[in-house]
């Protein structure tokens, strides 16, 4: 199983509204609204490296709303 935490960027007061939309997609683990310079934090999981990118991420990166995502895939050193 990969996983990854997806850092996302949304327009000025959107952030609940997205977190909630992604947390709702499949592959999603949890999504929270966080401070700094993201809005929102995504866990997401999907079989392959492959899946993460036509299953979640792409989904995620469909949401109204989001202005950048950056994925930080999970390694295990």
């Amino acid at each position: 199983m990969v996983q990854a935490y997806i850092l996302i960027q949304t327009e000025v007061g959107k952030s609940g509204v997205v977190s909630r939309a992604v947390g709702q997609l499949e592959g999603v683990v949890t999504s929270e609204d966080v401070t700094g310079p993201y809005d929102v934090i995504a866990r997401v999981e999907a079989p392959s490296v492959d899946d993460l990118g036509r299953q979640v991420i792409s989904q995620i990166q469909e949401v109204p709303h989001i202005t950048r995502t950056t994925t930080c895939t999970v390694v295990h050193l």
